[in-house]
């Protein structure tokens, strides 16, 4: 049975770690493009979905623990 506390771990969890991650992403592509270099692109773009990546990671987990 899921915890309302099971639930709020999840919501913080994933939302530091994908603030973290997908922040990371962005002010490195953004550095990278003002410095002039196009690269920056490749991470700038996917920071938004790669920064789901971990609450994804973290949800799954989460359901295995419960099967």
């Amino acid at each position: 049975m899921i915890k309302r506390s099971d639930i709020l771990y999840l919501g913080l969890a994933a939302g530091v770690t994908g603030s973290l991650v997908g922040g990371l992403m962005l002010g490195i592509g953004m550095n990278l493009i003002v410095a002039g270099a196009p690269v920056g692109w490749l991470l700038l773009l996917p920071a938004a979905p790669a920064g789901a990546v971990p609450g994804l990671m973290l949800a799954k987990r989460l359901a295995k623990d419960l099967a």
